[in-house]
């Protein structure tokens, strides 16, 4: 695949955590599912889709949620690695897409009470992703680290980023 950049930004503002994710370059290349109606959909990361994962700082627990470019979502608890629990999103996440030459951009926010539990007020920390699906059905897999040498989105190790509810 011809060089493509991605980027991520994160604000938790307001009660609200407000991701955006660009990538840059031949996005020609790419396979974008076409909109659909915002739904929970399962298996989103078998193609081109943007993924959070976030927990408390020395917890276990943390939520997965994946969001496409066709609008369709899914949220997920894990009381360990890659051990799921029952929950339940309490609402659908805004999505916002657009893609302009050489530019794909898909922004979300995740309420807080789509956060993790934080009785004490802990850091919270982020690992954002994404999967890129070519039109030739090829999968790469981005992160702001893998830790593990290989795509394992779940290792704690990657949750690099942190931020704070007040």
């Amino acid at each position: 695949m011809k060089a493509l950049f991605i980027g991520v930004k994160a604000l938790y503002q307001g009660g609200e955590l407000t991701l955006r994710y660009e990538v840059l370059g031949n996005i020609d290349l790419l396979s974008i599912p076409a909109p659909k109606p915002p739904v929970e959909t399962a298996n989103l990361w078998q193609h081109t889709c943007f993924e959070a994962f976030i927990a408390v700082e020395e917890e276990d627990a943390y939520r997965e949620f994946n969001f496409s470019p066709s609008g369709e979502w899914a949220a997920y608890a894990f009381g360990g690695y890659r051990s799921r629990t029952d929950w339940q999103a309490s609402g659908t996440p805004p999505i916002l897409f657009s893609r302009t030459q050489g530019r794909i951009v898909l922004t979300t926010v995740i309420a807080r009470p789509g956060l993790p539990d934080n009785p004490l007020n802990k850091s919270y920390r982020l690992g954002l992703s994404a999967v890129l699906e070519t039109k030739n059905r090829e999968l790469s897999y981005w992160a702001l680290c893998h830790p593990s040498g290989k795509p394992d989105f779940h290792h704690r190790s990657g949750f690099t980023l942190s931020f704070n509810l007040a």
